[in-house]
């Protein structure tokens, strides 16, 4: 069973830059696949992008250039880094992992979720 803890989550100004971090325990073997989602009051869950213990990853092509994901083993942690944020970034992102040797952004594909993070975007 995998435990997933998101944070990093807060109020920005657009154009700001936030750090978010999901913290993994549990693993029980690799490969695996971490994913960010996010979710807009009224909208429907969107794929964000996602890493595999392999390193290969993926975004949704409208977000990349802006957000980049990474990990580290040492913490068991996969960070997104959100650049340049305007007010339709404001959502609730929520990690998810499983055990894959590649990641899409199909959420059928993850089987555990963290609770979320709120990030606003708003001048």
């Amino acid at each position: 069973q995998l435990q997933l803890v998101e944070s990093g989550g807060g109020y920005v100004q657009p154009g700001g830059s936030l750090r978010l971090s999901c913290t993994v325990s549990g693993w029980k073997f690799n490969p695996y696949q971490v994913a960010w989602f996010r979710q807009a009051p009224g909208k429907e869950r969107e794929g964000v992008s996602c890493i595999t213990s392999l390193n290969t990853y993926n975004y949704e092509d409208s977000l990349r250039g802006r957000f980049t994901i990474s990990r580290d083993d040492a913490k068991n942690t996969v960070y997104l880094q959100l650049n340049s944020l305007k007010p339709d970034d404001t959502a609730v992102y929520t990690c998810a992992a499983d055990y894959s040797t590649q990641c899409e952004l199909n959420e059928y594909d993850y089987s555990y979720w963290g609770q979320g993070t709120q990030v606003t975007v708003s001048s």
